[in-house]
């Protein structure tokens, strides 16, 4: 099973469209929103390109393929927009092996508040905009950093899934980080 994760769009269209860009060509069956997808949020600086009806637009072209949560930035005025659901505050994901995968945006649910896990489980969760690929003991901790306002001095990124491998890659294609699962 092949998974494509992106969080913190932020409204931005020409970012959005890079993430689409890089779903297709990743082959990927599923396309994963973390979160924080139309809105700029008051904290954030408003992004260049900053269209959030056409990123509404131009996402619900895969709404039969996106699994979403939502973000601190999203609301019900967003859902109005998007023809896929985006106001659960988690969804869990079973993978063929049998780990799950905890989905959420990660102002709620993160590493330091931590949902229910058992052992091999991976959360999966955006809001920092940092990227992370890494094993936690019992369980996996991934996030794909940002496509619109990455923070820490990285590069803009997405995250992948492919069979065992978890990983965040840069819209150049360098892998930034990875793990195994």
């Amino acid at each position: 099973m092949k998974l494509f994760f992106a969080s913190d769009l932020h409204g931005c269209l020409e970012s959005t469209k890079k993430v689409v860009e890089a779903y297709h060509a990743s082959g990927a069956e599923h396309f994963i929103l973390l979160g924080d997808i139309l809105n700029h949020g008051p904290r954030n600086p408003v992004p260049e390109g900053y269209a959030p009806a056409q990123v509404a637009e131009l996402l619900n072209q895969y709404k039969d393929n996106i699994i979403s949560v939502r973000g601190n930035c999203d609301s019900e005025v967003d859902q109005m927009l998007l023809d896929f659901p985006v106001m659960s505050d988690f969804a869990i994901v079973l993978l063929e092996s049998g780990q799950r995968l905890f989905l959420t945006h990660g102002h709620l649910y993160n590493q330091n508040r931590l949902p229910p896990l058992k052992a091999g489980d991976v959360l999966a969760h955006g809001h920092t905009h940092l990227p992370v690929a890494q094993s936690m003991g019992e369980y996996v901790l991934f996030n794909p950093g940002s496509s619109t306002i990455p923070k820490g001095g990285n590069v803009a990124s997405y995250g992948l899934l492919d069979g065992t491998e978890l990983s965040v890659i840069s819209f150049d294609g360098d892998v930034l980080v990875t793990t195994q699962i």
